[in-house]
């Protein structure tokens, strides 16, 4: 990554013979939290080392000239007239020019090139960070002075209105407010976070990417969403208050079962348990107890794969795998499911028998070998100097 931003500086030069502002944007993990954010629970993420790497700068007429380096493909549009790109990376940046367009800031035209380490459909968020360092970069340009949690909403209204993607928050929320060297409780429902120390010397976060990619993510993504929401029409003519799970006991649930049906019920107990994690986990932090917090990890895969649905057998055998692997404290599949990565707590000692472990047996069972990327936990979107 310390090659990137010359590598990204030297092309937006020759294509456009200037000296463009450096945007980081950072991808994500989430420790344990998955599926809660839509449902205004809580989440675990923190923003890691790789990232997208933006070049960029105003243009003194409204013409929009953007260059993708890791694809070789270029978009250009108007300021004032454009349309989603059948290429559909450049949506994830017009959508972030709409909101602000929508906020009455009067925009210019920009020059970009941008490019990155994050691994595209892995579940690392790619398109959060892609929309944070458009909008970070803006912010920046056109000295606006809007706050974090304003480009947080930007980059997520982005996703509904221009994508079409009915995203949480988490994804870009901790795109904007990671820290270094810690992992943020977010509150999906009031949009705060605690902060709380992660000590990456003795353990470390490995993700293994499954290579899958399932077509199913977009469409099931929504049923699980709707499915929750079902749940909550029916708890709601017993308890008006009700706006979402975060509202619900385990008594309440299990009370009302039978008028659920079973699956409802499976999928609205997985959200409740899960928010019960997230809770305990970051006691397990304060407390550096990190054996109780890997538990944790393999009950919420448990949770994703037998109740919420989401998971896929690869993922389920990486999990299985890596429990039975020395100094792998825990493992799940992070994202929305049906393919994309585990993510694992393994002790820093045990970092190669891991690897070498892990990628053998998935090798043999699949014939694919996956790819794994131990990452650091570094800070949100930020301008380069």
């Amino acid at each position: 990554m310390n090659e990137l931003p010359e590598l990204i500086t030297k092309k937006y030069k020759q294509l456009f013979a200037e000296q463009p502002v450096i945007v980081r944007s950072p991808g994500r993990v989430n420790l344990i939290g998955e599926h809660t954010d839509y449902n205004q629970g809580f989440v675990l993420p923190a923003a890691i080392d790789r990232a997208i790497i933006m070049a960029i700068n105003l243009r003194q007429d409204d013409k929009i000239n953007i260059f993708a380096l890791d694809k070789n493909e270029s978009f250009s549009s108007d300021i004032e007239s454009y349309e989603k790109s059948k290429m559909g990376w450049p949506n994830y940046i017009l959508g972030v020019i709409e909101e602000f367009r929508k906020k009455r800031i009067g925009l210019k035209g920009f020059n970009c090139v941008f490019g990155g380490d994050i691994p595209i459909g892995a579940g690392l968020s790619s398109s959060a960070a892609l929309e944070g360092a458009v909008s970070t970069a803006m912010n920046h340009l056109l000295n606006v002075g809007l706050e974090k949690l304003d480009l947080v909403k930007i980059g997520q209204a982005a996703e509904h209105n221009f994508v079409g993607v009915r995203c949480g928050i988490m994804d870009q929320y901790i795109n904007i407010f990671g820290e270094r060297g810690g992992v943020l409780r977010i509150d999906c429902r009031t949009n705060e976070y605690q902060r709380f120390p992660f000590r990456s010397d003795d353990y470390k976060i490995v993700l293994c990417d499954s290579g899958i990619r399932h077509d199913l993510v977009s469409s099931e993504y929504n049923v699980r969403r709707s499915q929750c929401e079902t749940g909550i029409e029916i708890l709601q003519n017993y308890k008006r208050s009700i706006l979402s799970l975060r509202d619900v006991s385990h008594y309440m649930l299990d009370k009302h079962q039978s008028e659920m049906g079973d699956l409802i019920y499976k999928r609205c107990a997985y959200v409740i348990r899960e928010n019960v994690r997230v809770l305990n986990a970051c006691k397990d932090l304060e407390t550096n107890d990190l054996v109780s917090f890997g538990n944790r990890m393999f009950e919420s895969h448990y949770g994703l794969s037998n109740e919420y649905e989401v998971s896929c057998k690869e993922l389920d055998y990486l999990v299985d795998t890596a429990s039975n692997i020395p100094g792998v404290l825990g493992s799940r599949m992070m994202g929305a499911g049906f393919g994309g990565c585990t993510i694992n707590l393994v002790t820093a000692d045990a970092i190669d028998d891991f690897k070498a472990k892990i990628q053998e047996k998935f090798s043999k069972k699949t014939g694919n070998k996956p790819q794994l990327y131990i990452s650091s936990i570094e800070n949100g979107a930020e301008i380069l100097e």
